[in-house]
């Protein structure tokens, strides 16, 4: 049996609808408070149990005659407020994992990180897989904390955990809504004027779990590998959104002092009146900058192939319609 951390998640409710469709047997691990997606309501070969990476008791009990473990669970967060939140789930929920697989030695795991887990790159050049964390040049912390994650991973591997571990860009696609990825096209349908000068990888969450169960299925271990289908401007990619939706796009640049500067103005409204906003420090200065991601090494190890992104951006746009 296979089991599914974040099964009500973006990308955990995806990844357990492809793994029933292709036979397998699904324990689905959710907050007692999740929502079940629609599309996985009465589907069979699922197994649906309460639990939280954060309490061995329930993590213990889900791992029982469990072979294969996918990993999503994870709190997403570009607010540095939710520092202890996200480092509570990320890192030490992982450790918990790593731990009781490793008390299973026919457990078979795989870890979703992030690309912003990920080094940065030198000028000029793609990152990649090598290119390693330099903790003076972490961007935020939500990266902190997958990278971190991934460490508790490593350490698994190192004491003999058969593990791997992918880090997938922007991860878009219709089950997402307006939520996560959807604000993108959120802020653009409710008439965006200007977009930031930096750029961003994207990837279907279809990809992702597709080169999930592949991985998983192979007999590689021990590696890690980005998902990323396409880099995009963000001009271009708030440019094609408004085309999909039939609006005017954004046709002004924002620079970075701009952003800082709003987001400053944005943090003390949040301390006011207690609303989260989605520019803060952290997401100015990434939505500045140009981040581009090589697959050479996914496409070379299990000949890996992406869906186009302008394509999944019709297809969610006419979604959202």
């Amino acid at each position: 049996m296979i089991l599914v951390t974040g099964a009500t998640g973006f990308l955990g409710s995806v990844l357990t609808r492809n793994l029933v469709e292709q036979g397998e047997s699904v324990r689905a691990l959710k907050r007692s408070n999740s929502k079940i997606p629609d599309f996985l309501q009465n589907k069979k070969n699922i197994e649906w149990v309460d639990g939280d990476v954060n309490d061995l008791f329930s993590l213990e009990a889900a791992l029982q005659d469990i072979t294969q473990v996918y990993h999503t669970a994870a709190t997403i967060s570009f607010q540095p407020k939710d520092k202890a939140k996200m480092f509570k789930t990320n890192v030490e929920g992982t450790a918990n994992l790593v731990n009781l697989c490793l008390e299973k030695p026919n457990i078979r795991m795989l870890h979703v990180s992030s690309v912003a887990a990920l080094g940065k790159a030198k000028k000029g050049q793609l990152i990649n897989e090598n290119t390693f964390w330099e903790d003076a040049n972490h961007g935020s912390v939500y990266g902190l904390s997958k990278h971190l994650s991934e460490m508790e991973v490593w350490r698994g591997i190192a004491e003999g955990l058969d593990a791997l571990i992918v880090n997938p860009s922007i991860i878009i696609g219709k089950e997402c809504g307006w939520k996560g990825s959807g604000s993108l096209f959120s802020a653009v349908e409710r008439g965006l004027s200007r977009y930031p000068l930096g750029s961003c990888g994207l990837v279907t969450v279809t990809d992702v779990s597709k080169a999930m169960i592949q991985l998983m299925h192979s007999s590689i271990s021990a590696e890690r590998f980005v998902l990323n289908g396409e880099n995009w401007l963000y001009k271009d990619l708030f440019q094609e959104i408004a085309r999909q939706f039939g609006i005017k796009g954004p046709q002004k640049e924002v620079k970075e002092w701009q952003l800082l500067l709003a987001a400053k103005v944005l943090q003390w409204i949040s301390r006011l009146n207690g609303k989260k906003f989605g520019l803060t420090k952290e997401t100015a200065r990434s939505a500045s900058k140009i981040s581009e991601f090589s697959t050479e090494k996914i496409r070379k190890t299990i000949d890996f192939q992406f869906s186009p992104i302008r394509q999944s951006i019709a297809e969610i746009c006419q979604s959202l319609k």
